[in-house]
């Protein structure tokens, strides 16, 4: 062999030795979650159920309890070993047997603990810890009294997504609205609770095989009012990504006024920081923890902290929620989205039930020992419509309506339906909007109502649907398709923010004049409405709206 033959075999043989070097083995599969994870605080020991992996009981910050009660959340502490996370956290302490509505019962004793800062996390069974799953974080509803996040099983969704699915209980009543001057987080623990529970996720979800930058908040009823206040809040900007809000959304109203005309502004959902700090300087002295002749507090507070949970839990009858004017909300929520003053970007998707105001009407008199009758009805709605109370009286007492149920057409249409067409068209103007009726004229509904109010789409009727309640009612074969459509609408919202595929009917996104998916049923029997029409069903001109 020549020199240049010997120096050519020389360097081929030196490049193969070097890419024989340069091959790395084949990388190894990814490994599924298993029961074990480990999170900022320590390990957690989660259990295998079927389809899913559920992580439960997770504390999420310190317990509000001692001097950490009305305080805002701090940090959770850390534990050594592997902490078992199999069970689901104690309810945060609410009236016992109370319903789930803004009207709490006196007297009636407390249920859950003030220990309670916890969440839940459920992971379909297979996910990797690299899958950079989207991520659903759910609120429950309740009033903000009530409740908590264990009321829904949310497998399915995980299940369609799939998704890494949070359900998170946050403090209630007087325990997450109270406020005196000067207290840091006055009227806002709840709300800042959920933040907290937001954050954790920011920083843990990953380890459950979760994209933190890819998060949607969701919540029903006062879990999405919470959906509105995060969204509007300058504290919660890149916690979340895209917004889910059912039954409950910005609207001008005050809720409690508004179903039972002459409850003032205590009945707001949202109310002014003075009207909550005044409130609790009363409530206070009513507790027997009056203010010092110098108005110290201080004294106060010590007071307050060192009365017994049930002492406290029935908030003196006050109805408590989020205050207005504080760090966590500068401004009320229907301000900033109908000013138009909502960051822009985030997808929405928002909607209400035909029959909302069936449960309400049930709640605030039915219940109360006091049905509506003609004389009652005439009197709500003198005070409600005013000058044009004859003409809404026409409108609503048509054949075969009996007052209460007439009265719950005023309550769906006065603070969901038209409030609600009023935010579809601000937030459309922000972002990708997707709206709904949900309309199945037999939805069965975990809540037991008179038999005159009974029937439609009450409010919370589309929860089967979307999730396993404990004790959930039974759904039909029909229902039970309509389910599943739901889920897979809901669930590719959260993944890619826009509800349609599957072969499904196309929901409109909102542009121009506007027009919502009308829920009725599986298949076919789901329409699309125009804002127009729902406005005319919903007799809207006589509130206002067009």
């Amino acid at each position: 062999m020549t020199a240049r033959g010997l120096l050519h075999s020389a360097v081929g043989v030196a490049l193969a030795l070097a890419g024989a070097a340069c091959t790395a083995p084949p990388p190894a599969p990814p490994t599924p979650l298993g029961e074990v994870v480990a999170v900022e605080q320590g390990e957690l020991l989660g259990r295998a159920d079927g389809s899913v992996l559920r992580y439960r009981g997770i504390p999420y910050a310190a317990a509000p309890v001692g001097d950490r009660r009305f305080a805002p959340p701090a940090r959770p502490p850390g534990w050594h070993g592997t902490r078992p996370a199999t069970e689901p956290g104690p309810r945060c302490a609410q009236p016992a047997s109370a319903p789930g509505t803004p009207q709490a019962p006196a007297g009636g004793g407390a249920d859950g603990t003030e220990d309670c800062l916890t969440l839940d996390v459920t992971v379909p069974a297979g996910t990797t810890a690299d899958a950079g799953l989207p991520v659903l974080v759910w609120i429950h509803g309740g009033g903000f009294n009530t409740g908590a996040g264990t009321d829904v099983d949310p497998r399915r969704l995980a299940e369609a997504g799939p998704l890494v699915v949070v359900t998170v209980n946050y403090r209630l009543g007087i325990f997450g609205f109270f406020g005196l001057p000067g207290l840091e987080g006055s009227g806002s623990f709840g709300l800042l609770d959920q933040r907290a529970a937001l954050r954790w996720v920011q920083r843990n979800i990953a380890a459950f095989g979760g994209d933190p930058d890819d998060v949607t908040l969701a919540g029903q009823s006062a879990g999405a009012d919470s959906v509105c206040a995060h969204l509007t809040s300058p504290q919660s900007v890149g916690l979340f990504h895209r917004v889910i809000m059912q039954s409950g959304e910005c609207g001008p109203g005050s809720l409690v006024d508004t179903i039972r005309p002459g409850a003032g502004p205590a009945g707001d959902t949202w109310k002014p920081l003075p009207l909550v700090e005044a409130a609790g300087v009363t409530v206070a002295g009513e507790l027997g923890c009056p203010a010092p002749p110098d108005g110290d507090t201080t004294v106060v507070l010590e007071c307050l902290r060192a009365l017994p949970t049930e002492q406290l839990v029935d908030g003196a009858g006050y109805y408590w929620s989020p205050a207005t004017g504080t760090p966590m909300l500068p401004r009320r929520p229907s301000d900033l989205v109908l000013g138009r003053d909502v960051r822009p970007g985030l997808p929405v998707l928002a909607g209400t039930t035909r029959d909302e105001g069936t449960l309400f009407t049930a709640a605030f008199f039915d219940r109360a020992g006091t049905p509506i009758t003609d004389s009652g009805f005439r009197a709500l709605l003198a005070a409600a419509a005013g000058a044009r109370a004859a003409e809404a009286e026409a409108a609503y007492r048509t054949p075969g309506r009996t007052p209460e149920r007439a009265w719950a057409d005023v309550i769906t249409d006065r603070v969901y339906a038209c409030p609600g067409l009023v935010n579809y068209r601000a937030l459309a103007g922000r972002g990708p909007l997707y709206a709904y009726e949900f309309a199945d004229p037999a939805a069965p509904t975990p809540y037991a109502l008179p038999p005159g109010l009974a029937g439609g789409s009450p409010h919370g009727a589309e929860m089967p649907f979307l999730f396993d309640l404990p004790a959930g009612p039974q759904l039909s074969a029909d229902q039970r398709a309509l389910a599943a459509e739901l889920v897979e609408r809901w669930a590719r919202f959260a993944a890619t923010g826009d509800p349609n595929g599957g072969g499904a009917t196309t929901w409109p996104r909102w542009t121009g004049g506007g027009a919502l998916l009308t829920i009725s049923g599986p298949g076919a029997a789901t329409t699309t409405t125009s804002a127009g029409q729902f406005a005319a069903a919903h007799r809207c001109g006589l509130w206002g709206v067009r």
